[in-house]
């Protein structure tokens, strides 16, 4: 008895390996995109149908309305750069949201305006001229102010400190 080989043709092997690979990404595609859908449409519907005690607005955790006080009249600090004078203008508000805290806090505003005036004029006009700089100064200036509303009323009282004008010259 003679044994007879099948004699496999190379292109058939690789025609039904490439085809079994695009129907494999298909498919993978058809259930990614059908768990996309069915996952949106999930969290849409779960958010939908929560029962109305469970809101914020009904269980008090809504902020109340800002409050916002002006610092008048403007920051102006001068700076020595290179034996050329500079300037730079600030105009700030502070924001609080209770009323009674921020008019508590009125009483200390020449401290709180030492310690700004201070330190604004303890900057370098080089970091001061960068968008970073400025973002630091402000954060700075809410410790600053928070940490007088700690010390006098017993809490910080305001949220943050806004710059409203920043002029640099």
């Amino acid at each position: 008895m003679a044994k007879t080989e099948e004699v496999k043709d190379p292109a058939t092997t690789a025609g039904k390996g490439k085809l079994k690979m695009i129907i494999l990404i298909v498919v993978g595609l058809l259930l990614a995109i059908g768990l996309s859908v069915g996952a949106t449409w999930y969290f849409m519907n779960k958010s939908a149908s929560k029962p109305a005690e469970e809101t914020p607005a009904a269980a008090g955790n809504v902020k109340a309305p800002a409050i916002y006080e002006p610092l008048a009249p403007a920051f102006v600090v001068n700076f020595k750069q290179n034996t050329r004078d500079r300037y730079m203008q600030v105009s700030i508000v502070l924001q609080a949201r209770d009323k009674a805290d921020m008019e508590a806090l009125k009483v200390h505003m020449p401290v709180i305006r030492n310690n700004l005036v201070m330190l604004f004029s303890g900057q370098t006009f080089d970091t001061l001229a960068t968008p970073i700089g400025q973002e630091m100064l402000r954060q700075k200036a809410t410790a600053s102010v928070q940490e007088v509303a700690q010390k006098e009323v017993g809490k910080p009282v305001i949220d943050q400190v806004l710059f409203t004008n920043f002029v640099l010259q």
